[in-house]
């Protein structure tokens, strides 16, 4: 059958997918370089990898690779649901947090309804709401944090979700408690509020969202085992919110939707706080260290609460192409609208070092 006579929804012309940041193989095999010789700072992912009590977890699992997982992941929510003093129908595990977004989409989003973000949010809000034939007012961020006030004056009856990172992607900045607080004294019933916490345990006072899905407000708080835990090869993330909107996600979610190998590393690895401390530490050190390096060389950042630093360059698209020729691996923010930055993820302490001595030539020349 010829494809131009199938179809696709109207409000999908124009959408642009997804883009990640560039692989390692990939930039071997274009660049003709070594694996071994080149870094990766593009993803925000952990340097340290996963905590070895979680690879161990998972090669015990991957040797009933055979059987199919359990499907209702009540080990790993269980162990989420103590954690954290909740129940274990708050819990709603997702392949990767991004599933969340989209099971949220599923459950609750329709043509002709909207939802808020932040101008300088993570796309994949924008992305998932126009699957589902949803508008996106975006909202702007002066000094790229988000105005929760803004946000709330933004609400319109059509409204269904509010969207706020914290800290946000791509560029590293908190709201804190007090805000919130006001901000969620005026968002009214039908709209419901998603916490993307994310990058949660890189932060010394985290606010506690907590308490408004414990009181029953409609609210879900999205978590993620991809960053603190190094487990972002596996997919494996969780939404936190009130038992009625995890029935309605539970009808959404495929069958399986995580793996049996992804649960068994995720239990290991929320129980390890070890592994948790000694990436943090890692991670508050080496922002440090590139946030005072990118000071030195006169560039403009914005001083982060993640595992990541966003820093304006002039040229991102044009710096992250000469970087990558260098086996240096970083995230070009055109399409965030922040053609003039590139986001550099924390790595090692050589890592960065040697992303900052790269940056260095590829500015100079």
């Amino acid at each position: 059958m010829p494809t131009d006579t199938i179809q696709a929804h109207p409000w999908l012309d124009g959408l642009i997918a997804y883009d990640p940041g560039k692989p390692i193989e990939e930039t071997a095999r274009e660049m003709g370089l070594d694996p071994a010789e080149i870094i990766k700072l593009a993803s925000n992912e952990n340097p340290l990898g996963p905590s070895p009590k979680a690879v161990q977890a998972m090669g015990e699992a991957a040797a009933e690779a055979h059987i199919y997982p359990d499907g209702g992941g009540y080990k790993l929510r269980q162990a989420i649901a103590e954690k954290f003093g909740l129940e274990r129908s708050q819990i709603v595990l997702g392949n990767g947090s991004n599933e969340i977004i989209e099971l949220v989409g599923h459950g609750f989003l329709k043509p002709g309804d909207n939802i808020i973000a932040a101008e300088h949010a993570f796309v994949v809000y924008r992305l998932m709401a126009t699957l589902f034939g949803a508008e996106t007012i975006e909202v702007p961020d002066p000094g790229y944090v988000h105005d929760l006030e803004a946000m709330a004056a933004a609400i319109t009856p059509d409204t269904r979700q509010i969207f706020i990172a914290n800290p946000n992607n791509p560029t590293g900045t908190l709201v804190e408690q007090e805000a919130i607080d006001r901000f969620m004294d005026q968002v009214p019933d039908h709209v419901t509020v998603i916490f993307d916490e994310a990058y949660y345990e890189f932060l010394d006072t985290p606010p506690d969202t907590l308490k408004y899905v414990k009181q029953g407000r409609n609210v879900v708080i999205m978590r993620t085992f991809s960053k603190i835990q190094g487990l972002a090869a596996l997919r494996i993330g969780y939404g936190i919110t009130t038992p009625a909107i995890a029935t309605v996600l539970e009808k959404c979610r495929q069958p399986f939707n995580t793996n049996a190998i992804a649960q068994a590393g995720a239990i290991a690895g929320l129980a390890d706080q070890d592994h948790q401390d000694r990436t943090k530490t890692v991670t508050d050190e080496g922002r440090a260290y590139l946030e005072q390096a990118f000071s030195e060389m006169g560039l403009d950042y914005v001083p982060s609460y993640a595992n990541f630093v966003l820093v304006k360059v002039g040229d991102g698209n044009a710096v992250f192409a000469d970087m990558l020729k260098r086996g240096v691996i970083v995230r070009a923010m055109a399409g965030y609208k922040l053609p003039e930055w590139v986001r550099i993820s924390v790595g090692t302490m050589e890592e960065n070092q040697r992303c900052v001595a790269t940056l260095k030539q590829v500015l100079s020349a």
